[in-house]
């Protein structure tokens, strides 16, 4: 029952098919996603976020974070553990890994840091003053020029 069909949506919009294909691309992922390693997505601010990830084990050299386009792919690939080991119990995974999170428009990569087994990556959405908000002063018909203000920084904004 997760399954949409969104064929309908491509026939009755217009300039809403990139919507629709990420909605169809995000079914997809979440299905096939690996769930290792675990990470938090929290809201540090009114448009900052920070990404949480358990990389127990991994050396800061061993983790890469990319950017492209709107996709962020943190990578961690395990280096060849040169000394024979006998576990007892091995309950730290130490397996490779890649998790891709698909970003919105305007948010950008700002920092990120490893402290205390977590890698933190550190996000920002930045609108550009193009896209926000406006509100047009409505003239009484005299040859006065229309003038336009910015509107009041609300939530409906941010979205």
């Amino acid at each position: 029952m997760r399954n949409f069909d969104l064929t309908p949506l491509y026939r009755s919009s217009i300039g809403f098919d990139r919507v629709a294909g990420l909605l169809d691309s995000l079914s997809r992922s979440e299905q096939s996603q690996p769930s290792y390693p675990p990470y938090n997505i929290e809201l540090t601010g009114e448009d900052h976020y920070r990404i949480s990830m358990a990389v127990a084990g991994f050396d800061r050299s061993e983790l890469n974070i990319e950017v492209n386009q709107n996709n962020l792919t943190v990578a961690g690939n395990k280096s060849a553990d040169d000394k024979s080991r006998t576990y007892l119990h091995q309950g730290i995974a130490a397996r490779n890994f890649e998790r891709r999170f698909q970003l919105a428009d305007h948010v950008r990569v700002e920092s990120a840091t490893v402290e205390n087994g977590l890698l933190h990556v550190d996000l920002v959405r930045e609108v550009p003053e193009a896209i926000k908000p406006r509100t047009i002063e409505i003239s009484d018909g005299s040859p006065q020029p229309a003038r336009v203000t910015e509107a009041p920084n609300s939530d409906s904004a941010a979205a």
